[in-house]
């Protein structure tokens, strides 16, 4: 198993701009898939008062090498002050999808 595979969660407020933010993570190369949820409840605390909102969850399949840019790319499209971005480790899975992760995200070749 590629031990560079990584997941990372995030969500969006609406489809717009959950298919957005997937649009521009896959056509950079920073994500070889992002997959979007069914828009569900997040129930929590901001700033002192119960929130509860409408989010698309997004998971994106990428390598650890491009976490940064995954990040710097879903903070400057995203309209929460801080939004959600989780990094997890992928520990196994089937080993010609990773290969196939990882050259997805190379960036393409000038």
């Amino acid at each position: 198993m590629n031990p560079e595979l990584v997941l990372v969660l995030s969500n969006a407020p609406d489809e717009l701009l959950a298919k957005r933010i997937a649009h521009y993570l896959v056509e950079e190369h920073l994500a070889a898939c992002v997959n979007l949820g069914a828009p569900g409840l997040s129930m929590y605390m901001w700033q002192g008062q119960m929130e509860g909102t409408s989010e698309i969850p997004l998971t994106i399949k990428t390598t650890r090498a491009r976490v940064p840019d995954v990040i710097h790319k879903i903070k400057s499209l995203h309209p929460y002050e801080v939004p959600e971005i989780l990094v997890l480790p992928v520990i196994g899975g089937f080993e010609p999808y990773a290969v196939w992760v990882h050259e997805q995200t190379q960036a393409p070749a000038t």
